[in-house]
């Protein structure tokens, strides 16, 4: 099976170095032949087979009995390839093989002021990327330089360009473990629960009269994505329904909410769709979706100049009675129903009309030539949102020095504007509790005498990759909650349409308080803290301390609920 997927490539006089695709794992090959001379070859160990080769009939699936077996055994792919290469090269002399991966530059350079047409433009963009140069190269420690040299040469590196690594290079095909059937060694499934507002029997048969009586908060992936679909594809088929406006980042593939917009505009509803173009690794993705949005009669937007559109919003325009209500779901993650069951995230529903009449300025700004520089709800990048920020810190530490109650709880993927994270230092320095929930790359430094002594913080890295972005302040008890889509980075502030927006419902705002972020900070399992010098270490819980896995609780706390027992 193996054996007719290879192609082996000379190199010599007579064959030029061969192209070597990004993220290919590949075999140096180094051979004589019968006049004693040395030559050298590259093979492409293929990513259209298996990584992991099973070396025995029952590895990876299920005896003829139906029971599953207790071991596994697996070989990888390219040493299954190394201790074969004679039949690769008959009547040759395989001296040695040795196995290297290419990383090249992936990142797509748009001079988007020059550009005639954004769309042709980044297609081409997307085209020429797997020709990009070499940027690293990946061995193990046991090649020698003259192999090292051939590639250094060739692919025009520097010695530095160059990572040793123990063991099996291009970790990512052990991913094909996890389909061995093994449900012991896995996490228990569950299924997502529907909101109590949510759920058929309190429906009436109309998604719209739900959101009519409150705001709706949903929990991804605790919460199904399921009702997010549901409120597009009611719209497309209400006869109610004049417009549907929506901002699509990453939606994957064989996406239901772009589904639904083609049925929308089946059925005669004027929809208007930005489809950035620029979400990277997507791009193609997204062209592919946006053309064949824009066949049915989409409006299809492609994103401003120099931004990139991270915002996550729908809005519904429907007629009731001699007016319209505007209907609107706001999340901090994507429309992207797969992603949806790994990503943490939340999402609101709500007919709130400041909201709704921020929501249609941020699409004319987007669509159109509008220069809104006022919001009345909404916090939007890059118009108000860092001055919006900045000042309810402020206001937090005048709370603070007044009454000496000031706390923040910022939750979010990354934090590293220098701006931000000096107000945090200056909330710190005048005595406000700050915790942060950071999951990723943090900057600010915990811990510091005189400069970040009352600030805490903490990565949670569990079963799911926490995305969501959540904003608390204590606001001398008055407490106000912002989420959305923009992290804390010069990027997302100053260089994406972003947007923030208020929980305003106290049960709401007292859910996210204390059944998430409270959970948040209380996990002992998967949680790490960051010390003063930056470094991480994993919380050790006290003797009897009962162990809080934050997950693990939110699913368990979900599905309790969803039986009526919360």
């Amino acid at each position: 099976m193996i054996f007719p997927v290879l192609t082996p490539l000379a190199f010599d006089p007579g064959h030029p170095f061969p192209h070597i695709s990004n993220l290919s794992l590949n075999l140096a090959v180094l051979i004589r032949d019968e006049r004693g001379l040395e030559h050298f070859a590259r093979i492409k160990v293929p990513d259209t087979l298996p990584r992991l080769v099973p070396i025995k009939r029952s590895s990876g699936g299920v005896r003829k009995d139906g029971t599953v077996p207790y071991h596994h055994y697996f070989v990888w792919l390219e040493q299954a390839i190394s201790v074969n290469l004679d039949k690769l090269f008959p009547g040759m002399e395989v001296l040695e093989a040795h196995p290297f991966r290419v990383t090249r530059d992936a990142d797509v350079e748009i001079q988007e002021l020059e550009a005639f047409d954004l769309l042709e433009t980044i297609e081409q963009n997307v085209r020429q990327r797997r020709f990009g140069s070499v940027v690293r190269v990946t061995v193990n420690d046991d090649m020698p330089d003259h192999i090292r040299n051939i590639l250094l040469k060739n692919l025009e590196l520097e010695r530095n360009d160059i990572y040793t690594l123990r063991g099996p290079l291009g970790l990512s095909g052990l991913m094909q473990l996890y389909q061995i059937d093994r449900h012991d060694l896995k996490d228990a499934s569950f299924i997502p629960a529907v909101p109590y507002a949510l759920q058929p029997e309190q429906l009436d048969g109309n998604i719209f009269a739900a959101i009519r009586r409150e705001d709706i908060l949903v929990h991804h992936p605790y919460q199904s994505f399921n009702p997010v679909v549901e409120f597009l594809q009611t719209a497309a088929r209400d006869p109610q329904v004049l417009a549907i406006k929506q901002t699509l980042y990453r939606v994957g593939g064989n996406p239901p909410v772009v589904e639904a917009l083609l049925e929308a505009v089946e059925n005669g509803k004027q929809v208007a769709v930005l489809v950035e173009l620029k979400a990277r690794f997507d791009e193609e993705s997204n062209i592919g979706w946006a053309k064949k949005l824009e066949s049915a009669g989409v409006h299809v937007i492609y994103g401003l100049l120099g931004l990139k559109t991270h915002s996550k919003i729908a809005l519904i325009v429907r007629k009731e009675g001699e007016g319209i209500r505007r209907y609107m779901h706001l999340g901090t993650g994507n429309y992207n129903a797969v992603t949806a069951q790994l990503y943490e995230d939340l999402g609101m529903f709500t007919v709130d009309e400041a909201i709704g009449a921020d929501v249609s300025d941020l699409f004319n700004y987007l669509t159109g030539y509008s220069n809104k520089k006022e919001y009345q709800k909404l916090l939007v990048a890059p118009v108000n949102l860092r001055k919006r920020m900045e000042e309810l810190i402020k206001r937090e530490i005048e709370h603070q020095q007044r009454e000496g109650n000031g706390r923040l709880i910022f939750k979010m993927n990354s934090l590293v504007d220098k701006r931000m994270v000096q107000q945090l230092y200056r909330a710190s320095q005048a005595g406000v509790k700050v915790d942060l929930l950071v999951r990723g790359i943090c900057s600010l430094r915990p811990g510091l005498p005189g400069i970040s002594e009352n600030i805490q913080v903490t990565s949670i890295l569990g079963r799911f990759l926490e995305h969501s972005r959540i904003y608390y302040f204590r606001n001398a008890g008055q407490e106000e909650i912002y989420i959305g889509s923009a992290d804390l980075m010069p990027r997302n502030i100053n260089w994406r349409v972003e947007v923030l927006f208020p929980v305003q419902d106290p049960r709401l705002i007292r859910h996210l308080r204390t059944k998430v972020l409270d959970t948040y900070l209380a996990d002992n399992v998967k949680a790490r803290r960051m010390k003063s010098d930056g470094s991480y270490e994993r919380l050790k819980p006290q003797p009897k301390e009962p162990l809080v896995n934050g997950q693990l609780w939110l699913i368990n706390y979900h599905q309790l609920a969803k039986k009526g027992k919360r």
